[in-house]
């Protein structure tokens, strides 16, 4: 539910955390959020990236989510986002 605080829209931390199978995703996207390098390495080759994970993690994916992941040809993050969400 949105709801404002001084103006603006604001989501409640209970609304913004993922479901939980899908944390591994979320903390992939926020990976490619703050890593530009991982980020074009991750819409370049998505199964290296997977494998290499970022910075010593690696992301805890079903085999649903990874299938997805490497079948999809994004051009940018935003795409690669909106793609995934629909699982």
């Amino acid at each position: 539910m949105l709801t404002t605080q001084q103006g603006y829209p604001f989501l409640s931390r209970r609304q913004v955390e993922p479901p939980g199978e899908h944390i591994g995703l979320g903390h992939l996207l926020a990976a490619a959020v703050v890593n530009r390098q991982f980020r074009k390495l991750l819409l370049e080759d998505p199964e290296i990236a997977l494998q290499r994970g970022y910075q010593g993690q690696m992301f805890d994916l079903s085999r649903e989510e990874r299938e997805r992941l490497t079948s999809v040809h994004a051009q940018s993050l935003a795409d690669l986002a909106k793609t995934i969400a629909t699982l």
